[in-house]
């Protein structure tokens, strides 16, 4: 049941067959033409493929890195030469990207595509499709996927060109933020009535329930986007999910489970996910290549027939194992700010990071060997090349031995195992041939519906269906820890539990923003206030095709 959504058979070509702009007085010799297809329920299921596509292609790498390595939560150093790759990760970090920045011109690339691929589709099945309810469900779901795209870039870009109509010509300025707002909401209305229910056959499809939710986080942050806040708006639509019955918070003891490389439609947190599968190149997840200590492999050393009662997952070496090629890099950490979060002993979520002393899953230290000046480069004894042999051992995120001012770690076995490293999407143990992962990623799960809910009444919206910010809060962690629940709640308890929950799920920057956190010094060397990073600037590889293009203010 976990693939369901690579049954979607995609229809690239005979996409391409509809839209070719070449010898049109040619008469066409394929068999599917557009007054035979798509015509069916399942057709249009299949000629949808390319939006879900287009959504998997990037989200888990460029997008990742724009809203997570802009944020306090995730930083990817350089190691003397290694990971400098332009500066695109020190700026993200820094704050001091511009509008040449590699993530910058890729994040653009990536959420323009996703809408050129739904105007294709959608202009396709407007023509060809008959009339009924499969093609108003099918345009629906289209439109839902669109209108998510959109709301990705203005989340990120803020004002940006609304183009829906395939084959225009004309070349469109920006709109706009709070025009692109009421547009995506006005689409995501439209669609809902059309969209389906959730169920297993819907999992990594649109429904009503994934349209609620970008309706939700649209109106949470709605004061943002528009100047103008929407917070009893935000709490209907979360209520729709809530009273749908459809969804539950997991308890402690599978709450880790949900981001394993065998999670998938069982999960009932999952409102709407990407599902990923290790053999496919249309789109990557390898989390654990950036994110394990390169001597740690991918492979996953366990007993017993599944990995649930696993306590402290370690992964193994690759070395001599026949598994060189899925061997980690290690760059990318967490910063001391936010692992500050992490301070309930009794809470599950601790146990996605990799701190202190390392073992291996038998209790036998992760042994290291090196050299003297392997281990430490600053080494100054008479030895340098003689052996050394260490215990693994991932030490918090400082300031760089080379300076508090530097973004170098340095190149020895100390700055390789500088900083605590997340495997929240557990390494992927049933793949042993490459880094890609099997663990499909969540963009909403229940849990930040119920916590989307909290926050708009404790900002002043109007309470329902008896609850308050505190039971809700409360709710979610009471199926996280075993200390005692809240008697109180803050603005900053709301944050902190935010940060506990969605670490790594490509939210934080978007919290941050609206927290009024995102200009705070934090990491190594973070210390740009200026407000106007908020949005991205648009990129130079945009402007340079779109001369009707407006740079955002500040770039």
């Amino acid at each position: 049941m976990k693939k369901i959504f690579f049954g979607i058979v995609s229809m690239l070509a005979l996409v391409a067959i509809f839209s070719a702009c070449h010898k049109i007085d040619t008469p066409p010799t394929a068999e599917l033409t557009p007054d035979v297809y798509p015509q069916t329920a399942a057709q249009l299921t299949s000629a949808s493929g390319p939006i879900y596509i287009s959504l998997r292609s990037d989200f888990a790498v460029t997008y990742w890195f724009l809203q997570s390595c802009s944020s306090d939560e995730a930083v990817l150093p350089i190691f003397a030469t290694d990971w400098i790759d332009g500066n695109k990760y020190l700026e993200l970090h820094r704050h001091t990207w511009t509008k040449d920045n590699a993530w910058v011109a890729s994040g653009w690339t990536y959420m323009t595509n996703m809408i050129g691929t739904a105007n294709q589709t959608i202009s396709v099945i407007k023509a060809s499709a008959p009339a009924g309810d499969a093609k108003n469900t099918s345009l629906a779901e289209l439109k839902t996927m669109r209108a998510l795209a959109y709301f990705m870039m203005m989340d990120c870009y803020g004002n940006v060109p609304l183009d829906t109509l395939y084959g225009a010509t004309d070349l469109k300025t920006n709109t706009p933020r709070a025009k692109v707002f009421t547009y995506i909401e006005s689409e995501l209305k439209a669609a809902i009535p059309y969209l389906k229910t959730a169920s297993s056959a819907t999992y990594g499809l649109p429904t009503k329930y994934l349209a609620y939710s970008i309706l939700a986080k649209m109106y949470l942050n709605a004061a943002i986007y528009t100047g103008t806040a929407r917070y009893d708006d935000c709490i209907a639509a979360c209520d729709q999910i809530i009273n749908s019955g459809l969804y539950a918070i997991e308890p402690a003891s599978t709450y880790l489970q949900m981001f394993y490389p065998t999670n998938g439609p069982s999960q009932k947190e999952f409102v709407f996910a990407i599902p990923f599968d290790a053999s496919t190149t249309n789109g990557y997840m390898f989390y654990a290549r950036y994110d394990l200590n390169r001597n740690q492999g991918i492979r996953y050393l366990y007993s017993g027939s599944t990995p649930g009662g696993i306590t402290d997952p370690i992964m193994n070496q690759s070395s001599g194992s026949g598994l060189n090629n899925v061997k980690p890099s290690g760059p990318r950490m967490t910063t001391t700010e936010f692992y500050a979060y992490f301070n309930d002993p009794n809470d599950v979520r601790n146990k996605q990071w990799l701190t202190g002393p390392q073992y291996w899953q038998d209790g036998t230290p992760i042994m290291v060997n090196t050299t003297n000046l392997g281990y430490n480069q600053f080494y100054t004894g008479g030895s340098p090349s003689a052996s050394y042999t260490y215990q693994l051992n991932l030490t918090p995120l400082g300031t760089s031995r080379l300076g508090a001012t530097s973004y170098d770690l340095g190149k020895d076995e100390i700055a390789w195992n500088t900083g605590y490293r997340n495997i929240k999407f557990l390494p992927d143990y049933t793949n042993t041939i490459s880094r890609n992962q099997n663990n499909d990623v969540p963009v909403f799960r229940y849990s930040d519906i119920v916590l989307m809910k909290a926050e708009a009444i404790f900002r002043g919206g109007a309470p329902t269906l008896g609850a308050t910010a505190l039971s809700l809060v409360n709710s979610v962690r009471s199926n996280r820890t075993t200390s005692a629940a809240l008697t109180a709640l803050t603005i900053d308890d709301i944050y902190a539990e935010r940060c506990r929950e969605f670490t790594w799920e490509t939210w934080h920057r978007n919290d941050m923003i609206r927290f009024g956190k995102f200009e705070n010094t934090y990491g190594l060397g973070k210390t740009n206030t200026d407000t106007y990073r908020r949005i991205f600037p648009i990129p130079s590889t945009a402007m340079a095709v779109n001369s009707a293009l407006v740079q955002n203010p500040g770039y």
